[in-house]
């Protein structure tokens, strides 16, 4: 068998790269980091419009009680296991056979409270709601109100999720559930239209200003718009009545991520900072290099930061034809990037932060040029080219990105106002 292009074309789809995809990469990738990004990384092709694909988050760490549990004797189901009905946040993500850390309670040993945390065992789990549980570490109390008691959990008590513990004889346990969540996007059809008049283009011009010029003007102008579309646009269907047609919307990633957090954009620290890499880095699996995509004045404080030992930010990388400022943590490594489509749409006090692995694009009709023949459909004696991509970007793992949302103080909200206005 001979492979040649139309069978590989055919057999794996995308694997060969579009040759003007290629040079679209090279037009100004700074101004359009997402874009840039979502070319370079992992794409498929959509058969319709309309994408629907599954996400998958890692199943939570922890959890609160939501309701006050007051200490009592339990129910004895041995001579050293007593259990009790604890009702949280979250039940589903406890399993029976599973162990629970109380961080903030301590427990107790011969009778005595120590500096150990209180550790519970989740015996079984009511139809309704709640979890039942047996205290390791409890206060054992003998006489008229003998029993295992589990101390006073107060309302909003954290519960950390640990491991299992099985009896020697066991063979099967409680499955393990994760199940992704069906979500879908729409591939917007982003088109430009480039024309030159015959005259123009034989006049004799006092700079070398030809078709290919303008067409990568046309380009740097329409990844722009699909930018901001890609980052905080609404996905929505429309029904054209006059034209008898749906228009599709795409959705931006910002919105499709719930995991957010706020930092001080007017007087940030290195304390914020980790916190950042933090929140960013853990409780996720996600990546251990990400990149951070910022408006102006969020940038702004970042760079004012005095840094110390615990972070490093004196390299700069480039990668995927971008240059990056590395800051490197405990927890992890940000790639950092300006942009000002942040500050167009009314983010400059925020920031994004992007795991380039688990970002994917679906494209229903790759990004071409089409020339068109209007001298000879009787319209205008032009050159004409229609610039047209539908695509879409997707979050396959939601939390593995995260929403920085830049705070601000009154006195400094009122001073840019007044800046602005003058």
């Amino acid at each position: 068998m001979i492979t040649t292009t139309k069978t590989l074309n055919e057999n794996a789809p995308g694997l060969l790269r579009n040759s003007i995809d290629e040079r679209i990469v090279k037009i100004r990738p700074m101004s359009t980091p997402i874009d840039q990004l979502s070319r370079c990384g992992r794409c498929r092709r959509a058969a319709s419009m309309k994408v629907e694909y599954y996400s998958v988050d890692t199943k939570r760490i922890s959890t609160t009680l939501k309701t006050k549990f007051e200490s009592a004797a339990g129910s004895a189901l041995s001579d050293n296991m007593s259990v009790s009905t604890i009702y949280t946040n979250d039940d589903n993500i406890f399993e029976v056979s599973e162990t629970i850390l109380v961080p903030s309670v301590k427990g107790y040993r011969d009778g005595k409270q120590t500096d150990e945390p209180l550790v519970l065992y989740v015996v079984g789990k009511p139809s309704k709601s709640g979890i039942e549980v047996a205290p390791l570490n409890g206060l054992v109390k003998t006489g008229a109100n003998a029993g295992i008691y589990i101390p006073t959990l107060e309302k909003d008590t954290e519960l950390v999720r640990m491991g299992r513990a099985s009896t020697e004889l066991a063979v099967q346990t409680a499955l393990f559930s994760a199940m992704p969540k069906k979500a879908s996007n729409f591939c917007q059809i982003f088109k430009m239209q480039v024309e030159q008049s015959t005259l123009a283009k034989i006049a004799d011009k006092e700079v070398n200003w030809n078709f290919n010029d303008q067409e990568e003007a046309a380009i740097i102008d329409m990844r722009l718009g699909m930018e901001k579309n890609f980052l905080f646009g609404q996905a929505a269907k429309l029904f054209d009545a006059e034209k008898n047609e749906d228009i599709y919307f795409t959705g931006g990633i910002w919105n499709q991520t719930d995991n957010s957090m706020e930092v001080p954009a007017d007087n940030m620290t290195e304390s914020d900072l980790i916190d950042i890499c933090s929140r960013a880095f853990t409780g996720n699996n996600g990546s251990k290099r990400k990149i951070l995509v910022a408006g102006t004045r969020f940038l702004e404080a970042l760079s004012k930061i005095q840094y110390h030992r615990v972070v490093k930010a004196d390299e700069t990388r480039t990668k995927w034809g971008m240059e990056f400022k590395e800051i490197v943590t405990n927890f992890g490594t940000l790639y950092v990037l300006h942009s000002e489509v942040f500050d167009q749409c009314g983010h400059s006090s925020d920031a994004f932060v992007l795991d380039p692995n688990y970002m994917t694009k679906y494209v229903h009709l790759p990004f071409r040029a089409e020339s068109l023949d209007l001298r000879r459909s009787g319209q205008r004696n032009t050159d004409a080219v229609v610039l047209t991509e539908a695509s879409c970007l997707v979050l396959r793992y939601p939390r593995a990105h995260m929403r920085v949302l830049g705070t601000t103080s009154a006195s400094s909200s009122t001073n840019e106002s007044s800046t602005t206005g003058v």
